[in-house]
């Protein structure tokens, strides 16, 4: 009897992609991850949370958005709609990894990491729905959408590597360092979660619930912690400058503090501006770039030597009869 190959074994043994197009399928998670995280703040600031007043459904009666939603309800199934381009990204990232000669365990795991990643934030997604954009949920999803960024991150970063053993390319002390920016560059994220759930736009035109929280206490708390980020991340580019880390260790540090200068501006710009939908909207794709940054800082901080066993990669073409 012959087994009987599971779709990604039967593509895997007849196409194998280059570095280069393994890099791009987990570079597009990524895009996609941050396009789903600033399209998701866009449904919110248009009040249009409740565009689609049910799920998985638009409406009770209709899987699509209807005429008598109006825009917003285009808006928020246009949203919905995104997700399938972040599935088909994700996918190929996965197929990307799965085809790899020799096979890629942890770059696969990864992969699939990422795909339910995805499919539980859509369910929690559902649940924000349901609860009528309950702060809560509200930035439970968002916290979920950037964990996923974060595990397509890694897989992009660790498309480019080897699987050898983990070699440090800096000082401990320093490396501890990279682990308190990273601890509080997640807290800032999290804390903004708390000024969007206490502030103003709350998703929906209609009287929709805030965390109990003043608005102001809350921009300043993390505001702090946004001050407390940079101070790190300058130390940690200084500190790289003295230990004489490699040049793209350095080059990472100094892209963060360009990202941390730019979301600084736009963040005080927005808090004295009366918090207005663009700016908004940029400080969110700010905080994305920013996480990025952070996470390439520290995981450049260590490396991973290629194999002298791994298989040259065929040239990528349509896939063809083994």
């Amino acid at each position: 009897m012959v087994a009987v190959q599971t779709p990604l074994a039967y593509i895997a043994q007849r196409w194998t992609p280059s570095p280069r197009t393994l890099r791009r399928a987990a570079l597009s998670a990524v895009v996609m991850s941050v396009v789903i995280i600033v399209t998701g703040g866009a449904v919110r600031l248009t009040g249009s949370g409740l565009g689609c007043d049910t799920w998985p459904k638009c409406t009770d009666d209709s899987l699509f958005a209807t005429p008598e939603q109006g825009i917003h309800g285009a808006i928020e199934f246009g949203n919905r709609m995104l997700t399938y381009l972040l599935s088909a990204a994700v996918g190929w990232a996965i197929i990307a990894a799965r085809s790899t000669k020799p096979l890629r365990r942890g770059l696969t795991r990864l992969g699939w990491a990422q795909f339910w990643v995805v499919m539980s934030n859509a369910v929690l997604g559902g649940i924000t729905v349901w609860a009528g954009l309950n702060p809560w949920t509200v930035a439970g999803h968002f916290l979920a959408a950037n964990a996923l960024l974060t595990v397509a991150t890694v897989t992009w970063v660790r498309a480019g590597e080897g699987d050898g053993a983990v070699r440090p390319r800096v000082p401990r002390p320093v490396r501890k360092l990279s682990w308190a920016l990273l601890t509080v560059s997640a807290v800032l994220i999290a804390a903004g979660t708390i000024v969007t759930g206490s502030g103003k736009h709350a998703g929906d035109s209609s009287d929709v619930p805030r965390m109990p929280f003043d608005w102001v206490d809350a921009a300043h708390v993390h505001a702090a912690l946004a001050w407390l980020v940079c101070a790190l991340a300058v130390a940690m580019w200084l500190v790289l400058r003295v230990v004489d880390a490699p040049d793209d260790t350095r080059a990472r540090a100094r892209d963060l503090l360009l990202v941390l200068l730019l979301q600084g501006a736009v963040g005080y710009a927005q808090f004295f501006s009366g918090v207005p939908e663009i700016l908004v909207g940029a400080h969110m794709l700010g905080s994305s770039l920013m996480w990025i940054a952070v996470l390439r800082l520290a995981l450049s901080l260590r490396e991973r030597p290629v194999g002298t066993t791994e298989a040259p990669a065929r040239p990528d073409a349509a896939l063809t009869a083994a």
